[in-house]
């Protein structure tokens, strides 16, 4: 099985962290594919591909980490081929996995791993999964709550325990994130 965890990682934090160390504990799985968006086709970046790639490289030093030019999951799955792939979501992205494009596609290339925290509502990702042709194929396992998330840290505000020490040193020393 081949894990693959996709993200705009602008930047990475710990949230990010916990969830990619979750999957692997729960599926076995010694590494992960981290695919830095080079242009993700839901939302905006702040800093370049290649600064994120970079933060992502000391995010998630023992995975395999690059880029990915692919700006839907989809079209990234149809170009590429992994042994058995399994791509890891959190339970709030899992939420709008409707709205990606081709979401039973994706599930006829991939299984999920959805990353849900405690306390997390299971009816909203149960609404989701009834209106999977393969609900089958989208696995659950839990992650530790994080109060980390890349809108915060991207306000400016310090940074602090949001990011990992090696991500905080890259963002204090290139002066990334900080309020204009």
């Amino acid at each position: 099985m081949t894990g693959l965890y996709g993200g705009a990682f602008d930047p990475p934090h710990v949230g990010h962290v916990a969830l990619a160390a979750g999957a692997k504990h729960a599926f076995g799985l010694p590494r992960l594919v981290v695919l830095v968006s080079e242009r993700p086709g839901h939302k905006g970046t702040h800093a370049p591909p290649e600064v994120r790639l970079e933060l992502a490289r000391v995010a998630f030093p023992d995975d395999d980490v690059r880029l990915d030019p692919y700006p839907r999951t989809i079209d990234l799955l149809r170009a590429e081929r992994f042994e058995t792939p399994l791509f890891v979501v959190g339970a709030d992205e899992f939420c709008h996995f409707l709205s990606w494009k081709e979401p039973d596609a994706i599930l006829d290339l991939a299984e999920l791993g959805v990353g849900t925290r405690p306390g997390f509502s299971r009816e909203r990702l149960d609404t989701v999964l009834v209106q999977l042709r393969q609900p089958e194929r989208v696995h659950f396992f839990e992650i530790p709550p994080s109060p980390a998330s890349s809108t915060a840290i991207r306000g400016g505000g310090p940074v602090g325990e949001l990011v990992p020490p090696a991500v905080a040193a890259l963002i204090r020393q290139r002066g990334l994130y900080t309020e204009a």
